[in-house]
């Protein structure tokens, strides 16, 4: 064991002449461990929502969106998604239809809602939706009857007070032309199924329809849709992929990826999470002044033996290696305990849901975490640095003492 280690561990395990120098040192100790922990539940907190977020708005939407610049509908879509599904990047390539309408139930409860038309063979655009469902049978969805079928979600079911089985009117935002004037476009669906994707916003606007009747209700032809929708093997190079498809599109059209749809939501929480690392930060700062507190106190009280060391031909770098390690054992006590405090806290609140939430607010129902092996290694690291800076000035006064000054009254 090198000296200036093998003296480190005897300065701080041996008992003390003042009992304040201890009591300091376990401050150190605790307000190191303190910030550590609660940095790594902080930024275990962003990534959790960032990640439950993430996860939700893909399970429900699509990564890549093809449209027609003007919002007008793409005819002859087949051909089209024949030719852009040849790209090695797009898993699936679905026409949609998207419309507006107000939904009416029989118990006189009505309600703006997004229809989105989709194709009932290529349900892998909707991710795992068709897995989420709550009440009813998913696999009357793609029975072809008089009356078309409709999922909803939770949220919309509750408020306009429909269970699986009822019938309810759809009002859409065009009119159909008649000698009386443009009449509102009226068509009856039968709730086959009700989703909860555990997205307020889904659950409570969107009601799902075949594309069929989404054509039918939009005024459009069976070879024109709104949307072209694909899921792609990379979500992340969402933007690459979409500018490909536009050069094989051609002109006229427009794309739009799910980081775009939903850059506001992920800029806030990236901006969150730099925000909480730097206010948290401060925290193992503000505990570092401890360790400089601990070392000066172990200075004073070290005086002779310091000399002593000095006088048996110790150089300064030897005495400021012990005092730096002395610090640095501190400082790296302290970090391993706050991380194994905040891992294991993440993981309890995580696996059971401390926190509820208000879905109308917040989107979710509960608080995610989602512990990242990255996320603590850097705030180890920046700790074990933090400490480390906090050794230099109590080692390097602790250097230069004069041996002869030390011992001359002893």
């Amino acid at each position: 064991m090198p000296f200036e280690l093998f003296v480190a561990l005897r300065y701080l395990l041996a008992k003390r002449k003042q009992t304040l120098i201890s009591i300091v040192t376990l401050i150190s100790v605790a307000g190191v461990g303190s910030g550590v922990a609660a940095l790594i539940i902080a930024l275990a907190l962003n990534s959790g929502f960032q990640k439950e977020f993430q996860d939700r708005i893909l399970g429900a939407t699509s990564h890549v969106n093809l449209l027609r610049l003007g919002n007008l509908p793409i005819q002859d879509y087949r051909a089209l998604a024949d030719r852009l599904r040849k790209k090695p990047e797009v898993v699936v390539v679905s026409p949609t239809v998207y419309s507006q309408a107000q939904l009416a139930s029989d118990l006189n409860r009505a309600r703006g809602v997004i229809l989105r038309g989709v194709d009932p063979q290529r349900r892998e655009i909707l991710g795992d939706l068709f897995e989420k469902i709550v009440e009813g049978d998913p696999t009357r969805f793609d029975v072809v009857t008089p009356v078309p079928s409709m999922m909803v979600g939770k949220q919309l079911a509750d408020e306009l007070g429909l269970l699986v089985g009822d019938y309810v009117r759809a009002f859409g935002r065009q009119g159909q032309l008649s000698p009386l004037g443009r009449l509102t476009r009226v068509q009856n669906f039968e709730i086959v199924a009700i989703f909860e994707s555990g997205l307020w916003d889904y659950d409570a606007n969107w009601a799902l329809i075949p594309i069929g009747a989404a054509q039918r209700f939009e005024g459009l032809s069976v070879n024109e849709v709104s949307v072209l929708e694909f899921k792609i093997s990379d979500i992340y190079a969402a933007s690459e992929v979409a500018e490909r498809l536009l050069e094989t599109a051609g002109s006229g059209f427009t794309a739009q990826t799910w980081i775009e749809l939903n850059r506001p939501l992920f800029s806030a929480l990236r901006l969150e999470k730099l925000a909480l690392f730097i206010a948290i930060g401060l925290i193992v700062m503000v505990a570092s002044l401890n360790i400089v507190s601990t070392l000066t106190l172990m200075v004073m009280e070290k005086n002779r033996d310091i000399a002593v060391i000095a006088a048996m031909g110790g150089t300064p770098r030897t005495i400021t290696g012990i005092f730096v390690l002395q610090g640095l054992i501190i400082g790296m006590l302290g970090t391993s305990i706050g991380a194994v405090l905040g891992w294991v806290s993440v993981w309890y609140m995580d696996t059971y849901k401390v926190f509820r939430l208000e879905p109308q607010v917040y989107s979710i129902p509960y608080v995610p975490f989602e512990a990242s092996l990255g996320d603590a290694l850097l705030v180890c690291l920046l700790a074990i640095l933090i400490c480390l800076g906090a050794t230099l000035y109590p080692a390097r006064a602790a250097s230069k003492l004069d041996p002869v000054e030390a011992i001359r009254y002893e």
